[in-house]
């Protein structure tokens, strides 16, 4: 297979018009004619992740996080991006992002997240692209009823580990059915999240203020989970999608953790 057919089938499934216009998403490098055997799939380009693709001999690194979100003048070896692009370049390694059309995509981030951690049923999109009510950004589904604090614990399980956690607001023994999930940062979605009438809104990056303020006003409860282990689920989905489109190729999902925090005290 070459780098072009794969991301043929990458962009069928994420395709680019649908990321937003600040976005930088497609082919970081590598040459679209290019033989690919082995494709890694990781939520972060950092260098942690092009180590291992190196020693696995990988052809090509899909990521879900962009290198160069607000664009770039240089690829100087002088910073860690640098180094991490000449790396790349010299072993023959492409490198491909696919954030928020992945983001809005069906299945995208949030169903992952949603199967990840036990919700059950059709999920719907919490806030629908204007042309396409299947398509958009988070899931809303249900769980069997249970308390917030027996599905603060079933999240925790869903989601790999980090030193992050999770983080609860509400009272715990709050009955839960109805929930919505936002992959990444969901603050900008508190509002949607309580005109939905849901029960409890899981996502990541809360701040203070905006999370104080939407629980003292009687909206659903919260959890807050790491940016990384809410997006992680994803790359399992996203390799399936090669899978299932004919693409003759190995694909490995990394299982380093790169959330920038790295312990809690």
């Amino acid at each position: 297979m070459t780098l072009a057919d794969v991301i043929n089938v990458l962009e069928a499934a994420y395709p680019p018009a649908r990321a937003e216009s600040w976005d930088a998403v497609g082919l970081v490098c590598g040459d679209p004619a290019q033989d690919v055997r082995k494709v890694l799939f990781a939520v972060d380009p950092v260098p942690v992740v092009a180590e291992e693709a190196l020693d696995w001999g990988a052809d090509l690194i899909v990521v879900h996080h962009p290198l160069y979100l607000r664009g770039t003048t240089s690829v100087a070896a002088t910073t860690y991006k640098g180094r991490l692009i000449h790396d790349l370049i010299r072993n023959g390694v492409a490198l491909y992002t696919a954030h928020t059309n992945a983001d809005v995509a069906n299945p995208g981030v949030s169903d992952a997240l949603a199967r990840a951690v036990g919700l059950i049923g059709d999920l719907v999109p919490l806030s629908p692209l204007p042309d396409d009510p299947w398509r958009g950004l988070g899931r809303i589904g249900s769980v069997p009823e249970m308390t917030l604090g027996d599905f603060a614990k079933q999240v925790l399980a869903g989601l790999p580990a980090t030193s992050w956690g999770v983080r609860v607001a509400g009272e715990p023994s709050r009955p839960v059915t109805r929930v919505a999930v936002s992959g990444g940062a969901g603050d900008s979605l508190l509002g949607t999240a309580r005109a939905a009438g849901v029960d409890v809104f899981l996502t990541a990056d809360l701040r203070h203020h905006p999370a104080s303020e939407f629980v003292e006003t009687g909206g659903p409860a919260l959890i807050d989970a790491a940016h990384w282990a809410t997006e992680w689920p994803w790359l399992r989905s996203a390799a399936s999608i090669l899978t299932s489109g004919g693409v003759n190729v190995e694909t490995r999902v990394s299982a380093t953790v790169t959330d920038a925090w790295t312990k809690g005290y």
